[in-house]
């Protein structure tokens, strides 16, 4: 196992710079100015000092280079400064004296927080709603639960997040003003008034994306519990005289979790990365949202620092659901 997960470290290290380096040079290519959003009012000597500090004026590779130092080496008395870059629209509340700019890293922490608390939960909720439904559907086939089951997935997952959030808002915040339509991402829980009106204005993002996720989640796992169930080693376990608690839930379960644990895996990045539309629609200041208004903005440094951070979360998660079949499979085997 540990030569495995060291040889594959290993070959996650070329692909993520080849990843980088696509990342860089499409946003290189792009039209437009990273400092095309900067009010006509910034006198030009000004408007030269941040092009000269976002190294503009350098070859396209030296940036590149740059950068890449600047996202994986940390200088010990400037690690504030020199932390994944600089963002263009945050610094530009202190346009005047751009020495004062403000680092990537400290714009993304400021979001986490928030990304994590709605869209972590709601996968969470999901994951933990999807797979005993997909387990149930699948050993009761064809029952009014399996019938319903697949209903309320394919109704879940063919409806878009922006769609079910509008609705929810229309029905629960406009007309029977259950809940808040807005985010308040400015709350702090700090007494148990302040803890419910986090829950009331949670409710509907976390149901919107808990919806969608659950719906694509059960469905693989009712797939793979179908495939097992079919199996040889099923009819012999019975045979043996096995509980049918023991079989679906030790043998069964265990084999058809393989499939399903890669779609959790590959699906948990999304979690960091924030739900990109649902935090517009309910006004959530998370990582998605920061991640529209960069590209709107031609913020150029947070746009890449936010899709190379993805991607690293993806190959990551792809080697933690590669480790995870060997747990699950005792036959597989890495060494």
């Amino acid at each position: 196992m540990l030569t495995y997960t060291l040889r594959r470290i290993a070959l996650a290290i070329p692909s993520l710079i080849f990843i980088s380096l696509v990342i860089f040079l499409l946003l290189e290519l792009s039209p437009g100015d990273p400092l095309g959003n900067v009010p006509l009012t910034v006198p030009p000597e000004v408007k030269a000092k941040m092009r000269e500090a976002l190294g503009l004026g350098q070859a396209w590779y030296i940036r590149y280079v740059l950068w890449l130092k600047q996202f994986f080496w940390i200088e010990p008395m400037h690690w504030v400064d020199q932390w994944l870059g600089t963002s263009i629209v945050e610094g530009q509340q202190r346009i005047i004296s751009f020495q004062s700019r403000v680092p990537v890293f400290d714009v993304i922490a400021q979001r986490i927080p928030q990304t994590l608390i709605v869209v972590g939960f709601s996968y969470l909720v999901g994951v933990l709603i999807a797979i005993p439904i997909g387990i149930y559907s699948a050993y009761r086939q064809y029952s009014w639960f399996d019938q319903l089951g697949t209903f309320l997935s394919m109704v879940g997952f063919s409806m878009p997040t922006f769609f079910t959030g509008v609705v929810l808002i229309i029905i629960f915040a406009v007309n029977l003003q259950w809940f808040p339509s807005v985010y308040d991402t400015t709350l702090h829980v700090t007494d148990w008034p302040s803890f419910w009106k986090q829950v009331r204005q949670m409710v509907m993002p976390v149901t919107v994306l808990s919806l969608y996720n659950a719906a694509q989640i059960s469905r693989f796992m009712r797939a793979s519990m179908l495939d097992n169930l079919r199996q040889d080693y099923v009819r012999t376990a019975r045979a043996k005289g096995l509980a049918e608690r023991t079989v679906v839930l030790k043998h069964v379960l265990r084999n058809s979790l393989i499939p399903v644990v890669t779609v959790i895996a590959l699906g948990l990045p999304s979690v960091f990365g924030g739900a990109i539309i649902t935090e517009q629609v309910f006004r959530v200041n998370g990582l998605g949202q920061l991640l529209i208004s960069a590209i709107q903005a031609n913020d150029i440094p947070m746009v890449l620092t936010l899709t190379f951070i993805f991607a690293i979360l993806i190959v990551a998660f792809t080697l933690i659901a590669d480790l995870l079949y060997g747990v699950l499979d005792p036959r597989i085997r890495y060494d």
